[in-house]
């Protein structure tokens, strides 16, 4: 069974259309060429932009010259009243500073210690599952939201602000579009970016929220007492070139970004996941055997070799984050096309990982595909789920623990089966989500 694409739309679509079709679905707005094309240039009236799909311009922008190709300003202002200055929109020294406080936290034995956290929250979230037709990202995003609050502050989902803000985060979610107008229009530093009401009000509330949780971990590890979670790491490490810390203001840029970058792509990529295997009956029963076998510990995560190359497989068919924008900051040649400066380079996971030059049945949902030397290379060329050279995400091998070890205890408490009538349309919202929500029929297992 083939998942489900977006509706492919004709090769030349106006400017005009282009904003409205971005605004609402950038996925939808991809024209199939671009899933066979090496580069594509896309021409706005104030700047040009490359979609860039071969694996040699994407290892000069990510991986040999990163500091030649900062973040794109045009696409982060739009996460600007959420995540302020976090690590996430940040670049040149002021970036740099901020991952030499943050790495150490999710360095060496780092997710052995966070192992028992992402267990109790996984096995909460099939205590909590109901049976019957179950909207499954909405399950998903509660539990990974757990996941969060346990590891980053040792704090369940139960926890009165916890769940506030996640309450809160669900509202954020459905009013930010993942461009906003500043994408298309070189608006002035002074000019307000037009963010909606909506999402301004969300997310200066989620932002009061975290500084209450940040001041109170400040004063427990004034007092000695806090606990040894990620928030502490990260609060009590300095700066090894500087001797800085991260005072509270910025300590809720970065909860911030932690929140959206380990929430919201979790939940995405483990409701695909569940998605695919109900699509999948056979895979979905190597899953449960395989499941039906752990035993609750650190060391067991090696015996889920199936399961995990399952969650590599969803984020390969429905990244979570579908495309990542750079700016050039001088001249470049690229595939004998000349590209100036200040212009935007897309870096797309959604065309990558399904491109048909680069994978073998890159729309077929295939795990098996991961132990196969054919697989790896595609991989090594056209894998971007968590971005790759200096600024890959530093919190990657988490997860892919959380998601395996999640996907694990769901599957050995529960089959899925998908609904008639209602297969999930991806579209991208902060994350790609599907449109009107992912919908399975959950029933427990007779033996789990």
């Amino acid at each position: 069974m083939t998942p489900p694409k977006p509706t492919p739309r004709p090769d030349k679509v106006s400017l005009l259309g282009y904003m409205r079709l971005f605004r609402r679905d950038i996925l939808s707005a991809q024209p199939a060429r671009l899933y066979r094309a090496w580069m594509a240039a896309f021409r706005t009236p104030f700047f040009r932009s490359y979609l860039c799909n071969d694996p040699a311009l994407i290892r000069r922008v990510l991986q040999d010259r990163p500091a030649d190709f900062p973040k794109s300003q045009r696409i982060t202002e739009g996460l600007a009243p959420l995540l302020g200055r976090s690590v996430f929109v940040t670049n040149g020294e002021e970036w740099l500073r901020q991952r030499r406080i943050i790495d150490p936290a999710f360095e060496g034995g780092r997710m052995r210690a966070a192992f028992p956290a992402i267990l109790a929250a996984g096995q909460a979230a099939v205590a909590r599952l109901p049976q019957g037709e179950v909207e499954i990202e909405a399950a998903a995003s509660h539990a990974a939201a757990d996941v969060i609050f346990r590891t980053l502050f040792s704090l369940p989902i139960e926890d009165r602000v916890a769940q506030a803000v996640f309450d809160e985060f669900r509202t954020y979610q459905r009013t930010q579009p993942i461009l906003n107008l500043a994408a298309f229009l070189p608006l002035p530093a002074w000019m307000p970016r037009l963010h909606r009401r909506a999402t301004r009000t969300s997310a200066a509330t989620i932002r009061r929220l975290i500084g209450q949780m940040t001041e109170a971990r400040a004063a427990a590890i004034a007092a000695g007492t806090a606990p040894d979670d990620l928030a502490s790491r990260i609060m009590t490490t300095p700066d090894p070139v500087t001797g800085s810390r991260f005072g509270t203001g910025e300590m809720v840029d970065q909860v911030a970004i932690f929140f959206l970058a380990g929430h919201e792509t979790s939940a995405s990529a483990l409701s695909w996941a569940l998605y695919l295997l109900a699509s999948h009956p056979a895979a979905q029963d190597r899953v449960a055997v395989e499941a039906a076998g752990m035993t609750e510990d650190f060391a067991s995560l090696a015996t889920l070799r199936f399961t995990r190359d399952v969650f590599r497989e969803a984020l390969r068919l429905y990244p979570p984050v579908p495309m990542m924008v750079r700016e050039t900051t001088q001249a470049e040649e690229m595939r004998g096309q000349a590209v100036a400066k200040g212009a935007q380079i897309v870096l797309s996971p959604w065309h990558l990982h399904r491109h048909e030059r680069l994978w073998a049945n890159p729309d077929g949902f295939d795990p098996d595909r991961w132990q196969t030397e054919a697989g790896r290379a595609s991989a090594r060329d056209a894998y971007l789920p968590f971005s790759s050279g200096p600024r890959v995400c530093p919190g990657a091998g988490f997860a892919m623990l959380e998601g395996t070890l999640l996907l694990a205890l769901m599957l050995r408490a529960f089959r899925f089966e998908v609904v008639e009538g209602r297969v999930p349309v991806p579209v991208a919202h902060l994350t790609v989500r599907g449109k009107d929500g992912i919908w399975l029929k959950v029933s427990r297992r007779a033996n789990p």
